[in-house]
């Protein structure tokens, strides 16, 4: 269960009442009237279920409520009551499958945002990431993917491209592109600050490198396992049984491409150079093509078991 608190103008309490009222899946409405100061209004409670929660922020915002009050929603963690219990049970659909849209956007949208915070973080993975293909280590190459926040603005142009928002996929693309151009162009200046300490050398990178050579050697696998982990970081933004995203975070090589990449580079390996930016970008576009993909099924998804899916035709949740 979700829960729903709303600040509205006295005149249009009554609207939003009726509206709540007639929504299936919602329960333990409570109106205080006068209770709000800024803006001034009226606050409005109820707990709604998740798989009906979509649905009833399109209607509020369609009565204006985002503009003459407020909206906001919160998860529930326990909900001992049969009304809720029963709100679940009339509500299509499970909860685990429903796409809060309004909710993906603005998560995107926060992470896909170029901040100092963003690039530093991404330059931290991308160094250690160096270290680990100078060393030949995967563990820290395992590291440096976990490290890395590139997955928010790869999610955002997936969820961009379907609801069509051309400002969060320009948002989206400057941090992706602006993050990573200078995460390399610091990693490469930190390559050269331990050449010169004696600590990287031009043998390490042109040596046999077993554990990590695969990171210049982008192939159809590179593609496949980018495609697969983007499902996934996908399904674990959209979905209420979330915690995908650092097992998705290990499974493609964007940050140890890019660290290989500026290393190559600054060593004058045009060849790697080129092998870790291939691979970098079938890892980019594999995540944001399954990304954008599977947005899609779960709208369609979506839209035919709220079309088509009556309450009375779901079948009784089990209780836990």
């Amino acid at each position: 269960m979700l829960h729903l608190r709303l600040i509205v103008p006295a005149d249009r309490t009554e609207e939003a009442v009726r509206l709540l009222e007639a929504t299936t899946g919602t329960a333990h409405l409570a109106v205080v009237p006068g209770a709000a100061r800024d803006p001034a209004g009226d606050l409005v409670l109820c707990d709604v279920a998740r798989e009906a929660a979509d649905g009833l922020l399109r209607d509020l915002r369609g009565l204006g409520i985002d503009e003459t009050g407020s909206i906001a929603l919160e998860n529930i963690d326990l909900s001992l009551s049969r009304r809720a219990e029963k709100a679940e049970d009339d509500a299509p659909g499970e909860g685990a499958d429903a796409v809060l849209w309004e909710q993906l956007t603005d998560a995107t949208h926060e992470d896909s945002t170029l901040t100092v915070a963003y690039v530093a973080l991404l330059a931290v993975a991308t160094m250690l990431a160096a270290c680990g293909v100078m060393l030949d280590n995967a563990i820290l190459i395992v590291g440096a993917m976990a490290v890395g926040p590139e997955f928010g603005p790869l999610a955002g142009i997936s969820t961009a491209l379907v609801r069509r928002a051309p400002r969060l996929v320009g948002r989206s693309l400057t941090a992706l592109l602006v993050g990573f151009a200078a995460a390399m162009l610091l990693t490469s200046a930190f390559a050269w600050l331990l050449d010169g300490l004696g600590l990287f050398t031009y043998a390490m990178i042109e040596a046999d490198r077993p554990n990590t050579a695969f990171i210049y050697q982008p192939d159809w696998m590179s593609f496949v396992v980018a495609f697969l982990a983007g499902i996934a970081g996908t399904l674990s933004l959209t979905s209420a049984k979330s915690g995908l995203l650092i097992g998705v975070a290990i499974s493609v090589t964007t940050v140890p491409a890019a660290a290989n990449a500026a290393v190559a580079l600054s060593y004058g390996d045009y060849g790697q150079t080129w092998g870790s930016v291939l691979q970098l970008l079938a890892n980019l576009g594999g995540i944001v093509l399954a990304g954008t993909l599977t947005l899609l099924v779960a709208k369609v998804l979506w839209a035919l078991q709220r079309r088509y899916g009556a309450p009375g035709a779901v079948r009784p949740k089990p209780r836990s």
